[in-house]
């Protein structure tokens, strides 16, 4: 049960809801990052209040993109902030464990950009950071992090702040086999089927299909109410919004810039290969060693690549790609 070879102290309650939800972490919800977070939640609620509860993953190098939040029985829209240096972000930065309220009586929550209802100060608070293994012997990389939150004092015992501990753990392994996998790909040889990259373009196509989901849901509701039913009216104004949205999502995409795309497509599937990895700013011997070629070779491909970008440096480069990648 526990994270490495030591095993997990939590009583034997704690154990067995654990337990379960490994079994069911691992089986129903490594598909789904919502489903994930939201049984996650709903399983450290089973060991203490939780009030306020979020995931949060750092982007960039100063931001914190936060997909799922909860407070107080209300789902809460996915946000975005640029954290600050006094917060918890950069406390788990700098610390690398968990943050507990009674550490400094929420000086650093407070410090930080306020979550759930701003109008109620949480009284305590456990936020656990999350890593992902660190690459040729490099320390583990802090990628995101887990906070439950409680309107009451004294929520967190230490059995319930090792159990959310665990949680965290077990969620950002999941996500690390993910981004593991998607690198996998990345590293394909020439001539192989190209890397199944996460662009701009794909989450358009995603969010479009998930609200025309949504639009037939709306039309199956309008189709089983009265006539005279106000409710029908509503529906069938959120058919039109879903609509709308989904035309204005294939318009934003006319405005982007497709500079980065352009460029990256033509690079060869070898030099694609050589610039993603570039993006993780890799050595030229570790790119070799990766794709099975010399570093003469690495050499070359590098030479080839930044003359067909313009560009005067590998970093540079790789900034471009990530404007490719985030297309």
């Amino acid at each position: 049960m526990g994270l490495g070879d030591k095993m997990l102290r939590v009583d034997a309650e704690t154990a067995i809801i654990l337990r379960e939800a490994y079994y069911k972490i691992e089986t129903l919800y490594r598909a789904s990052h919502y489903g994930l977070y939201d049984y996650v939640r709903a399983v450290a609620a089973k060991i203490a209040r939780v009030d306020t509860f979020y995931v949060g993953f750092l982007h960039g190098s100063d931001r914190v993109r936060y997909p799922y939040g909860y407070e107080s029985g209300q789902y809460d829209d996915p946000a975005s902030h640029i954290y600050g240096p006094n917060g918890q972000t950069a406390w788990l930065l700098n610390h690398r464990q968990t943050y507990r309220f009674a550490y400094d009586n929420g000086a650093v929550l407070q410090a930080g950009v306020p979550c759930g209802d701003v109008d109620r100060r949480s009284e305590d608070a456990v936020t656990v950071p999350m890593f992902r293994p660190g690459r040729g012997g490099a320390p583990d990389q802090l990628f995101g992090m887990m906070s439950m939150q409680s309107y009451e004092p004294n929520s967190y015992d230490d059995n319930a702040v090792r159990a959310f501990e665990w949680l965290a753990g077990t969620t950002a392994r999941v996500l690390t086999r993910e981004a593991e996998d998607r690198e996998a790909l990345q590293l394909l040889p020439a001539g192989a089927e190209s890397p199944n990259v996460l662009t701009s373009d794909s989450v358009m196509e995603y969010l479009s299909g998930r609200i025309a989901v949504l639009r037939t849901l709306a039309n199956e509701a309008v189709q089983s109410t009265a006539p005279d039913d106000p409710l029908r009216d509503l529906l069938t104004k959120l058919i039109k919004e879903a609509e709308q949205t989904q035309s204005e999502l294939i318009e934003m995409m006319l405005d982007a810039d497709d500079g980065p795309e352009h460029r990256f497509a033509l690079l060869t599937p070898t030099q694609q290969s050589v610039a993603l990895l570039l993006v993780e700013d890799a050595g030229n011997t570790r790119i070799a060693d990766e794709l099975g070629i010399t570093v003469n070779t690495v050499k070359s491909h590098l030479s080839t690549i930044l003359s067909k970008y313009g560009l005067a440096s590998r970093s540079e480069v790789a900034a471009d790609v990530r404007r490719y990648l985030a297309r």
